[in-house]
């Protein structure tokens, strides 16, 4: 008998959901939700693990990515390359609605990105520069998986959960914190807790880009990619979801396999990894998937 497809695991958490949740009112819309919930992919010879039973938007999701390991926090920039998926959270409505009454339109404070880079560091706007402020995370997990007594450590944590300035942040985050690790001293995996996540929108996105930042890591120090390991607490279903994903429920049986990818550039020294771009990703075999489910993201 065959090994089921990896992306059971995210089709049997819908199931669940949709099975078991409980309702409840949330935030942000009603909800079915569970607590507490694992999985994992594999990431070997360059898999990665783009949702086929819909279509993901894995080129918003690295221009995403790339925009975090910048440390920015400026939607404009994210608008300027074609990417929306922070706009309703950047809104004068918005910001005003989380207290942020002097903060100009666009700008998403502390957020991912600025934790990662400049950790702590007292935030002003998003167009100042933080250079040498707070504490790099990335650039300092980077150096440990540089050297072989680095990357044998245990305590390869990058972290976005910041007490001190989740009340400047538009919308606190929801994936909080990634462990790195290296087995035998060359194979890469990267576990991400997150406290909340939107499985119908939300989790197949951040499965594509924590596993882009694995390969890209891997690649960066000369290592190789092999796991993504995936902790959820708050799993939950919008309930305008529900039809949609009762659609994509019906397509378990056609799965594709996952695509393969290597990263074709390779920057040297003490070159930063946000330098990296969609045009250095090659496709060794293609994203192939079903058609688009429209689901509405909320706010």
């Amino acid at each position: 008998m065959s090994n089921p497809h990896p992306e059971t695991q995210y089709l049997d958490l819908i199931q669940e959901i949709l099975d078991k949740g409980s309702k409840e009112s949330s935030r942000s819309g009603n909800v079915l939700s569970i607590f507490g919930r694992s999985m994992r992919f594999s990431l070997r010879d360059g898999t990665l693990p783009l949702i086929t039973s819909k279509r993901v938007a894995w080129k918003t999701c690295f221009e995403e990515l790339q925009w975090f390991l910048r440390g920015s926090t400026d939607n404009r920039e994210l608008q300027d390359r074609g990417v929306h998926i922070w706009d309703g959270n950047s809104t004068r409505e918005f910001l005003d609605s989380r207290g942020l009454t002097d903060r100009e339109e666009g700008d998403l404070g502390p957020i991912y990105g600025f934790q990662w880079r400049y950790f702590d560091a007292p935030y002003i706007d998003c167009k100042t520069d933080y250079s040498g402020q707070g504490r790099d995370q990335l650039i300092e997990i980077i150096q440990q998986l540089m050297t072989p007594e680095g990357r044998s450590s245990r305590r390869l944590i990058m972290t976005a959960w910041n007490p001190n300035q989740l009340d400047e942040m538009a919308l606190p985050p929801c994936h909080v914190l990634a462990q790195f690790h290296v087995r035998e001293g060359r194979f890469l995996s990267c576990a991400l807790y997150q406290r909340s996540g939107d499985v119908g929108l939300g989790v197949p996105f951040n499965i594509a880009s924590y596993s882009f930042l694995t390969h890209l890591l891997a690649r960066h120090c000369d290592l190789e990619a092999d796991e993504f390991v995936y902790f959820l607490g708050n799993c939950h279903i919008y309930e305008d979801h529900i039809d949609a994903l009762r659609m994509q429920l019906k397509r378990r049986e056609e799965l594709f396999d996952f695509p393969k990818i290597a990263i074709s550039k390779k920057i040297e020294g003490n070159g930063d990894i946000s330098e990296y771009g969609i045009d250095d990703i090659e496709w060794l075999e293609p994203y192939r998937f079903h058609p688009t489910i429209k689901m509405k993201m909320a706010v």
